[in-house]
């Protein structure tokens, strides 16, 4: 039987999977690695979200299949919560759904939109389910710069006046990952006007929109007037509430668009585990101290990661938000591209990092440094880099790229 299935002949080959395997090998011979690559939360989630999960699971009628597009209090909470952090109104029953994840909501949405041959722009680099989550429902991916001043609305002009057929959907992701970048309202403001203009659907991606370190707090595209008549965003509690393995999320927004997702996922799923369901609502109305304590965890991370590798020899800009760090590679190895060099600063110095061309060509030259470790490992790992950069200073001569090696070969 062949493998040459059509969707998955789509998919490039998993960037990070190698970075994995090295990874894995080498906790297998039993090394200590510090592991910044996922953006996966190591923090404990609130306990009384737990506790209310442990309340729901002893109701018997909580075993039974849920509500595909989240249980009524669940969806109201989710309402409530833009209300109070950016005063926008939804309606729970047409422009909320809950998802298992955004991830699956994201990759959901594109199936429900999307014609073969549509062509969608997404920024270059993202994370990976903006694009491909398009790519395997048959769509034609043109990206834009992953930026916000007026260089992407120059992008965005000529993408739609070059594009055949034109574009359907535009993706947005800010606060951004992995790049850190954030929007301001002007920036929404300029885009709404666009894709009203050119009948335009917007996709945006809002996950980190409570952690963030300094100004405002990053906004939400539905704020902006006319917003709501063009654009679904996407909110996941991974983040915000350190529930990343729950797999709870949201899209909210246009009611139109929020009809043809919940169409797709009802032939998909029955919706989160219902305990977990009434535990979200709990996160969601409960106390919210713990978003802030959350928020200050990471800010101190950051700030811990940027002057320790400094200190290393190794400067970064430090992120205005996110959980993440985008790391320009060191000079000295900038020739081996992202992905060798974080083979080799996993292999050197135990320090696991993100490849940026995992997040799309132009992250070729960054890798993506995620904050899931704590302070004292986060000091070990800079002086295992500082370590390793100054032995590298010595022996770069020796230090050829895999791709080389292969040239001289032929």
């Amino acid at each position: 039987m062949s493998n040459d299935f059509h969707r998955i002949k789509r998919l490039p080959p998993y960037v990070f999977e190698q970075v994995n395997k090295l990874k894995a090998e080498a906790r297998a011979r039993g090394d200590d690695i510090i592991d910044f690559g996922m953006g996966n939360p190591d923090m404990p989630t609130p306990p009384h979200i737990v506790a209310k999960l442990l309340e729901a699971m002893h109701d018997p009628r909580t075993n039974r299949y849920s509500a595909s597009k989240g249980i009524q209090g669940l969806r109201k909470a989710q309402a409530a919560y833009y209300a109070r952090r950016f005063g926008v109104k939804l309606d729970p029953n047409t422009q909320v759904v809950a998802t298992l994840g955004s991830k699956e909501g994201f990759a959901n949405m594109a199936q429900a939109i999307t014609a073969p041959g549509d062509v969608i722009l997404v920024p270059n680099p993202t994370y990976p389910i903006h694009e491909f989550g398009f790519i395997m429902s048959g769509g034609v991916i043109r990206h834009l710069p992953a930026r916000t001043d007026s260089q992407f609305m120059a992008s965005l002009d000529k993408a739609m006046r070059h594009s055949v057929p034109k574009p359907s959907a535009l993706v947005l992701n800010y606060p951004a990952n992995p790049t850190a970048v954030v929007a301001s309202r002007d920036f929404y403001r300029e885009v709404v006007a666009y894709a009203k203009k050119h009948d335009l659907i917007v996709l945006s991606d809002i996950a980190y929109a409570e952690i963030y370190f300094e100004g405002e707090p990053p906004p939400s595209i539905l704020e902006i007037p006319g917003g709501i008549d063009l654009a679904v965003e996407f909110t996941t509690l991974s983040k915000t509430y350190a529930m990343p393995g729950w797999r709870m999320g949201f899209a909210v927004g246009n009611e139109r668009l929020i009809q043809a997702l919940t169409r797709v996922k009802s032939y998909l799923d029955y919706g989160a585990f219902t305990p977990i369901q009434v535990a979200a609502t709990a996160a969601l109305n409960g106390p919210q101290d713990s978003i802030d304590e959350i928020r200050g965890i990471y800010k101190r991370r950051r700030d811990c990661l940027v002057e320790a590798l400094a200190r290393a020899g190794w400067p970064i800009p430090s992120p205005p938000a996110t959980m993440f760090a985008w790391a320009p590679i060191p000079d000295m190895f900038a020739h081996l591209g992202s992905l060798e060099f974080s083979k080799l600063l996993l292999e050197k110095a135990g320090v696991a990092v993100s490849p940026g061309v995992g997040f799309g060509e132009y992250g070729e030259g960054y890798v993506r440094i995620a904050l899931v470790e704590n302070e004292q490992r986060i000091r070990q790992a800079a002086r295992n880099i500082r370590k390793f950069l100054a032995e590298s200073a010595k022996t770069l001569h020796n230090v050829i790229p895999i791709a080389s090696k292969a040239n001289r070969a032929l």
